[in-house]
């Protein structure tokens, strides 16, 4: 684990296996349960308070020292997850903006004081450092799944335990590593690898954690739920997110988020396109459209720069997708492109008058697939929209204000991008969603208010001298 400011070799390896060719890119430690309270005691008993000048200085560094590594943090990524480098490029552009913010950030977040009416009081607020946050993060975004949520847990005070997945593991390593170089004390970060059964329970439940903060899925998050019951927890359990395109819209927009948010990362996005849901006599011209430029798309060797998308994570995984394309053909579906898989390579697929109740728009499938549901009114978009357990984000295609307003108001999600997809993100709004899809809000702001406690301090109301 990565304790202390560096890698210590416990117990027996997991090897790290390449998603494109198998081959082995790195191994870490498989930690256990015994390593996982090591690790907490000693950040517990050791760990230093910085001031917020110093933590916004560890954070401007470590921007600063990914940006000098970009390269190389970009090709780490494509080893071990499989995504293309194209886009793991801009993953690093991402965290390295996140990590800015956060340094910005760390000096802004203020109470207020109430004057308490009744009493000759007034009573002041202040945002403490919650104590020790653990964080487990997911596959699909190695370098800034960790980095949207040890950032904000830098920039508040508090401690940090990181479980990385343990698929992809070495990015997190590496860009703890970073943060060492950058100034933050090594007893303020521990990462612990390995079995996600083994570490993940012991680390949620433990007595010394006082927040948890998981991306994943809904099984896997309610049992960390469960695990955590009693302390504070951030949940970001995935989603089910819908494009939504209405009649009036710009075809070419459309064209161009439902692509992007369907394919970019192989699919393999919670807040991806997962549903394009077509309104009225658009939906012809939409269909065909991105099954024509989803057949330009190159799928294959992630490391290539004129490749748009590489493998999934797993044959496994890509195996679920084509079983869900096919379900939904068997039901009605008509696939117009791709869909073709060879291992965990699938070409991207469109398919056109999906049925609201396939499988594979009603979970949420990770992977390269655009699937179109045709609907004649918005009041029909907005009851297949909110028809899942999700509510993660969304987005709308329209120059009709009046029908966007009445969308926006009505769709059950944690945000709506008008003109955008769902996949809209920025580090200066919140983040998160509703009913299945998850508790709290991340974004750098955000996550740094759910990452406190408020104390309240009140005293005698100050009087002017005789």
């Amino acid at each position: 684990m990565f304790l202390s400011g560096r890698v210590l070799p416990y117990g027996t390896e997991l090897k790290i296996a390449s998603p494109w060719d198998g081959s082995i890119v790195g191994t870490v430690p498989s930690d256990t349960a015994e390593q996982v309270d090591e690790a907490v005691a000693v950040v517990k008993a050791r760990r230093r308070a910085l001031t917020a000048e110093q933590r916004s200085a560890v954070l401007h560094r470590s921007a600063e020292l990914l940006g000098q590594r970009a390269d190389d943090f970009a090709s780490l990524i494509t080893s071990e997850s499989g995504v293309c480098i194209r886009e793991t490029r801009r993953e690093v552009e991402r965290a390295r903006r996140n990590l800015t913010v956060a340094a910005e950030e760390a000096g802004r977040l203020k109470g207020e004081s109430i004057p308490i009416p009744g009493h000759d009081r007034i009573a002041l607020t202040v945002h403490e450092p919650a104590g020790i946050v653990a964080a487990i993060t997911p596959y699909n975004r190695p370098l800034n799944q960790v980095v949207v949520k040890v950032a904000p847990a830098i920039a508040t005070g508090c401690a940090i335990i990181l479980k990385p997945s343990e698929k992809t593991p070495l990015t997190a390593l590496a860009f703890a590593a970073v943060l060492a170089e950058a100034g933050l004390p090594g007893e303020n970060l521990a990462v612990t690898t390995g079995e996600p059964a083994v570490v993940g329970p012991v680390l949620a439940g433990h007595p010394d954690v006082d927040l948890v903060t998981f991306t994943g899925g809904i099984a896997t998050g309610r049992r960390v739920a469960a695990a955590a019951a009693g302390k504070k927890v951030l949940l970001e359990l995935g989603g089910n997110d819908p494009l939504i395109v209405l009649p009036d819209a710009d075809l070419g927009l459309a064209v161009k988020l439902a692509v992007s948010g369907a394919f970019s990362t192989a699919g393999q996005s919670c807040r991806g396109v997962k549903r394009i849901i077509a309104v009225g006599g658009i939906a012809d011209a939409l269909a065909e459209s991105i099954a024509s430029r989803a057949g330009s798309l190159v799928a294959g060797d992630p490391r290539d720069p004129e490749t748009d998308l590489g493998p999934l994570i797993s044959v496994g995984a890509a195996k679920l997708v084509a079983d869900r394309i096919a379900a939904a053909i068997a039901s009605g579906a008509v696939l117009l492109a791709g869909g073709e898989r060879a291992g965990a390579l699938m070409r991207p697929a469109v398919l056109d008058r999906v049925p609201a109740g396939a499988e594979l728009v009603v979970e949420e499938t990770f992977g390269p697939v655009a699937p179109v549901i045709r609907v004649d009114s918005v009041a029909a978009a907005l009851e297949v929209a909110n028809s899942t357990v999700y509510g993660l984000q969304a987005g709308v295609v329209t120059r009709d204000m009046d029908s966007f307003w009445h969308i926006a108001g009505n769709l059950r999600v944690g945000a709506v991008h008008l003109g955008e997809g769902p996949q809209f993100d920025s580090p200066h709004i919140p983040f998160g969603g509703v009913k299945a899809s998850g508790v709290g809000r991340e974004g750098i702001k955000y996550a740094m208010r759910e990452m406190t406690t408020v104390k309240t301090i009140s005293v005698p109301y100050p009087t002017a001298a005789p």
